[in-house]
């Protein structure tokens, strides 16, 4: 029994030593064919050695079995032997057109850079043994098959180099076809070089970067370069096929808004491909066509913005203003949007003009002939902004006010290329023009306020505040005061220093308004809980009353009156002439009711304090003498 145990094992023992022996044995693996291959492009067919012992560094043997010489081998190419090659391939081997490229000590791929028609057949990868024992597979073939080179392809029209404006659109078409008996397809790429300048100023092809612009890829996909995905995706960009004549198909790209950096050398690229039956996708035939050279014509350089009249305008109040705005250098095939602005810089009645201040938006027109009006809205409809004729605008104010006072510049925004731009879409270019200075000059005008507490009884909490004011307009021609009543808090009594005996002044605090009666009539109530009401007495006498006064309504009143013309056309205008009067300190007393009833609170409250002490008193008194009658029963 132990002698059968032991042959057994025995038998174990050398079953597992081949079968480790095979799991370890030489193994050399190639793609699986048939490769078909165009003539006249390259050839690279991977090669790879596994299972082996030995050095990392395999060698590697080329032979091939051509279909017209039956079984003959010829050797191609060998990795340690510079002999190896015979006749038909020893000068393509010493010039480098046929080679062993190494991308690992067991991986190399074998290159034939231009494929002949002789060069179908079976070719073989031999690895020489480096093993202990002769075991496992030392060679593997795949058969290659040579097609004639039938890619063709074309333009229609080249770039002579002239310059297109920024904002033109620029359309490049390709012609290609290819004739196959095998499933092959075709991608079509459009590509731009663009060089780059060296420390001398000249630009070399060395330093010339290339971008893929947009592409029909071999899955028939129309895939943008990685730079130009943003304007493909806007539609800026775009690629279609079209069926064309004698077979091939036509190809057309376009850009349709062309932007400085599109400048450069323009390429068209058809390549023909073909899926290997491991399932990927070869390169196996591309042509290239230069179709020229393209400079894109910045918009900045011919671009110039003009407001006329120049220099300084000098007119009376209530006379038209007139301004126009000229936008010279548009490219004339470009269809551009413009944005038109009118922006004015200075205060309201002339009292600054200069580069200072804030630069308000007078008007607006937008690229698709919409006018707007910026900070003062009432200028709707006392003035108008017109496009007079192509790449001219106007600015008209019916009836110039002194607050129209300031410099006017015209502000142009180009949308080059795009006629009416989405919302949000940043513009080409925007220009300013030279400042046109507006002076307008005003009548004499002295405005005078003063204001006085109406006589009556003191004044209480609870009481009708009553304030005068008198505010007098003196000038030509029609003029009424616009009335606003200010109040301020009572000022905090000042402490005053040892040292010195004169008081420090109180800070300034801004003061509130109360209310406003307007030129026109019309009275604005700015409330802090109080009943108030404003009248105009006389001509020059307006009434401020504060009903049912509380301690918030006490503080300083003072009126501000400002004086409002009328223009030649019946309209009013605010000369900007103002005047603020004296300050009135109005303070409010307490009532007699509220004097009385102190005492009469103080007086309940410690007559309500007593009879608590009393009855608290007697009650714990009594409750201790009925304790101790029972405590003696």
């Amino acid at each position: 029994m132990k002698s059968v145990m032991a042959g057994i094992k025995s038998t174990l023992f050398v079953c597992l030593h081949y079968v480790l022996q095979y799991a370890v044995s030489r193994e050399v693996t190639v793609p699986t064919g048939p490769l078909y291959r165009v003539a006249g492009f390259s050839l690279s067919v991977p090669c790879a050695v596994s299972g082996y012992e030995g050095p990392r560094m395999q060698d590697f043997e080329w032979f091939l079995y051509r279909d017209d010489l039956g079984d003959r081998q010829i050797g191609v190419v060998s990795t340690k032997d510079k002999g190896f090659p015979y006749a038909p391939y020893q000068a393509r081997v010493r010039n480098g057109e046929v080679r062993v490229d190494r991308d690992s000590g067991d991986h190399v791929r074998l290159v034939v850079q231009r494929l002949r028609t002789d060069d179908q057949g079976k070719y073989e990868c031999y690895t020489p043994s480096t093993d202990n024992a002769y075991l496992g597979s030392y060679s593997s073939s795949v058969v290659v098959k040579v097609i004639p080179d039938t890619l063709q392809i074309s333009y229609s029209r080249s770039l002579t180099g002239q310059p297109l404006p920024e904002g033109a659109e620029l359309t490049l078409t390709c012609s290609a076809s290819i004739r196959s008996e095998q499933l092959t397809h075709l991608s079509i790429t459009f590509g731009k070089r663009s060089g780059q300048a060296g420390s001398g100023g000249t630009v070399g092809p060395e330093l010339s970067t290339v971008q893929v612009i947009i592409s029909i890829d071999k899955l028939l996909g129309v895939v943008p370069g990685l730079a130009y995905k943003k304007r493909y995706d806007d539609g800026d960009i775009t690629l279609e096929k079209r069926n064309g004549e004698g077979g091939q198909d036509l190809y057309i790209m376009k850009i349709k808004v062309l932007q400085p950096n599109d400048t450069g050398a323009y390429f068209c690229e058809a390549a023909q491909w073909i899926r290997d039956p491991d399932r990927s996708w070869q390169k196996i035939a591309y042509r290239t066509l230069d179709i020229g050279n393209l400079t894109v014509k910045q918009l900045s350089e011919s671009l110039s913005v003009t407001s006329k009249p120049q220099g300084e305008v000098t007119l009376q109040v209530g006379s038209p203003l007139l301004l126009t705005c000229e936008v010279n250098g548009l490219p004339s095939d470009v269809n551009s949007g413009l944005q038109i602005q009118w922006m004015k810089r200075g205060s309201a009645g002339g009292e600054f003009i200069g580069s200072g201040g804030t630069e308000v938006e007078v008007a607006r027109m937008s690229p698709d002939g919409i006018v707007s009006w910026g900070d003062d809205v009432s200028r709707a409809s006392g003035g108008s902004m017109e496009k007079v004729e192509d790449a001219k605008y106007s600015l008209k104010l019916f009836s110039a006010r002194p607050s129209d006072t300031g410099v006017y510049r015209c502000v142009v925004s180009v949308y080059a290329g795009r006629r009416i731009p989405a919302p949000s879409m940043p513009a080409t270019l925007t220009q300013r023009s030279e400042g046109v200075t507006v002076n307008l000059k005003t009548k004499d005008v002295v405005v005078s306020a003063e204001a006085q507490l109406a006589q009556g009884p003191l004044l209480k909490r609870g009481s009708t505040i009553t304030l005068l004011c008198t505010a007098t307009i003196t000038t030509t021609g029609p003029a009424q005061a616009q009335v606003q009543w200010l109040r301020w808090p009572l000022p905090e009594p000042q402490i005053r220093s040892s040292k010195n005996t004169t008081p420090e002044p109180a800070l300034p605090v801004e003061p509130k308004p109360v209310a406003t009666l307007t030129y026109d009539g019309i009275v604005e109530i700015y409330g802090n809980g109080s009943e108030v009401s404003v009248d105009r007495l006389s001509v020059v006498s307006y009434r401020l009353r504060v009903h049912a006064a509380t301690i918030e309504d006490q503080g300083m009143y003072a009126c501000r009156a400002e004086a409002w013309g009328q223009d030649p056309h019946g309209g009013w205008y605010n000369s900007g002439v103002k005047a603020e009067s004296n300050a009135v300190t109005v303070y409010l007393y307490a009532r007699v009711a509220d004097l009385l009833l102190i005492p009469l609170v103080v007086g309940v409250s410690s007559a309500l304090l007593v009879g608590i002490v009393i009855i608290a008193a007697v009650t714990c008194c009594f409750m201790k003498r009925l304790a101790k009658q029972r405590a003696r029963r």
